[in-house]
């Protein structure tokens, strides 16, 4: 992974052993030497029949009963060569599928070259779904950004500003408002698939997580003041609000026909800058934000459609209604 992280195959096997009903078969002493550093995972049938020009090593191996269906037409011999060849190729572990029971010479071949064999009775195709889901979670490239994520309207919002702007205020007010705080103070974000934030808590234990720190109150518990519904373990990041301290001379987005970007992770999100003043209703602005981004999703630009009916009303031409669309017409 572009970050380096790994997760060691003692690792996937000690949280999945219940769920997924993993059986140690051959390498225990390999389990925690062996890493997975992707989420890709392959089926070895090329390698076992001999083709291992475009190998990939650094993959889980699947063995179901396509693979040893062909293994138990081989003679004893070329058995034997076939798992030698597999396990020198040196795969971070083999994974049996549908509780089938591997060769001997399989399991003597990664043990051998210390590789764990790791069996399920899960069928083959759904148990691929589910540990791609798992692995591509725990290897997704992370970052820690200083802000609050709320989930307002169902929008995630994450509230960013130099130390003492008001976010965590921001955040709290929304929470009074009836929305859903997720993080305060540092938001852990992964990045799922090609584009996707998810944004948690960076604490490292639930008891700390959902508490927000306001400078002269101190720590304030979200859950035992406002309940359950008031916060969220997770949330999608979809627009990033900056609170900045308002200056004068600053140049502020004052139409926002022209969207401005953030970029977190490699992946572009809204970015709007709101400055601060003493007595601004900072809460009922992002509410706006979060409508207005629903609204967009939805195919609604409400400053495209002022300054579309602003060049219609001074060029004389007949009204268009905005929320009808080209197939309606």
């Amino acid at each position: 992974m572009p970050d380096g992280k790994q997760v060691t195959v003692g690792t996937l096997v000690a949280e999945k052993r219940d769920e997924w009903n993993l059986k140690v078969l051959a390498g225990t002493a390999a389990l925690e030497s062996r890493a997975v550093v992707t989420s890709d995972i392959n089926r070895p049938g090329m390698a076992l029949a001999g083709f291992t020009g475009v190998f990939l090593s650094e993959r889980i191996q699947i063995i179901g009963s396509t693979e040893l269906t062909y293994l138990a037409t081989l003679e004893s011999d070329t058995l034997v060569e076939a798992a030698r060849r597999l396990c020198a190729l040196g795969p971070p572990c083999l994974i049996v599928t549908k509780g089938l029971e591997p060769p001997a010479a399989l399991l003597d071949s990664a043990a051998a070259a210390s590789i764990p064999v790791i069996g399920t009775p899960m069928d083959t195709t759904p148990f691929i779904h589910r540990l791609g889901e798992f692995l591509d979670h725990r290897l997704a490239p992370e970052e820690y950004v200083h802000g609050d994520l709320v989930d307002c309207f169902g929008v995630g919002l994450l509230i960013t500003g130099e130390s003492g702007i008001g976010k965590s205020e921001c955040a709290l007010d929304l929470v009074a408002h009836g929305h859903r705080l997720v993080a305060d103070d540092c938001v852990r974000v992964l990045r799922r698939g090609t584009g996707i934030l998810m944004g948690y808590s960076a604490a490292k234990s639930p008891l700390l997580a959902h508490h927000i720190e306001i400078r002269g109150v101190g720590i304030v518990d979200v859950y035992s003041l406002y309940g359950v519904r008031a916060i969220r373990v997770q949330k999608r990041i979809e627009v990033e609000v900056r609170l900045v301290s308002w200056q004068q001379g600053m140049d502020y987005e004052r139409v926002g026909i022209e969207e401005q970007l953030s970029e977190v992770l490699g992946v572009h999100i809204p970015l709007v800058t709101i400055p601060v003043i003493p007595g601004k209703n900072l809460a009922l602005v992002l509410e706006v934000i979060a409508k207005n981004h629903i609204l967009k999703v939805f195919g609604y630009h409400p400053a495209k459609v002022f300054n579309d009916e602003l060049m219609r009303v001074m060029s004389n031409s007949p009204a268009i209604d905005p929320f009808i669309t080209d197939d309606q017409e």
